[in-house]
């Protein structure tokens, strides 16, 4: 399988990302990431708010819920990472009863024409990470305009194993949809590992900011990096 740096060294512009993988030491931890071109996308940081960790403006701005959003929450069981307002919508389904899968039904990529940006979710289960279901609400890489619902149980990752789902590939220029999802390996056996091993994989001229959450400790714990720090 190729390396975590492999793929996003591979994809100058990957969008945002999120991603389950078991280090070294076998901890199973969550990250998500975001990269940006425009000035609008680069003006933004994660911060704690109540117990959540938020993509919000960097500076007071107005509030864009394309743009700003819950990126980390947990419920009993899951930790939720995403990209996005469903972030908060999976995690009430989740709280209401629904199973992860049933959660994860029913969205739809984002109404920013003309590149259909992706929702990317995933949940991480607090257990130890026994499991982890990952879900995108995706286009059609054809013309046709309804979305396409993906679900991943992933079960029992081994050390150094990841899966990583993004919302574009690009060549830092063109965007498309990307690939469903990719398996992949790491380096890491800390969190702190894990997170400089993708912000060293990210295009400086893109990367805004990362995070690696422990789905024991939850996001108010989140290691965090940005790109002006």
């Amino acid at each position: 399988m190729p390396t975590l740096h492999e793929l996003l060294s591979a994809n100058p512009y990957p969008g945002r990302g999120v991603l389950c993988a078991r280090t070294h030491s076998g901890a199973v931890l969550g990250g998500y990431f975001l990269t940006g071109r425009s000035a609008a996308s680069r003006d933004r940081a994660l911060r704690v708010v109540d117990g959540d960790l938020v993509v919000g403006p960097s500076a007071a701005g107005e509030h864009d819920p394309l743009r700003h959003y819950a990126a980390a929450t947990t419920t009993r069981d899951w930790l939720v990472l995403g990209n996005g307002e469903q972030v908060s919508q999976v995690a009430g389904r989740l709280r209401g009863g629904a199973a992860p899968t049933v959660a994860l039904g029913g969205l739809e990529y984002e109404p920013d024409p003309p590149i259909r940006t992706s929702r990317i979710t995933a949940l991480i289960s607090r257990d130890g990470g026994r499991s982890a279901v990952l879900g995108a609400a995706r286009p059609s890489r054809a013309a046709r305009p309804s979305t396409n619902v993906m679900t991943l149980a992933v079960q029992d990752l081994e050390p150094g194993e990841a899966v990583l789902l993004t919302t574009y590939e690009s060549d830092g220029e063109r965007v498309s949809v990307a690939a469903p999802y990719s398996e992949t390996t790491v380096e890491a056996r800390t969190g702190e590992d894990l997170l400089q091993e993708i912000w060293s994989a990210l295009d400086a001229r893109f990367r805004i900011a990362a995070t690696v959450v422990d789905p024991v400790e939850g996001p108010s714990k989140a290691l965090r990096m940005r790109q002006d720090a």
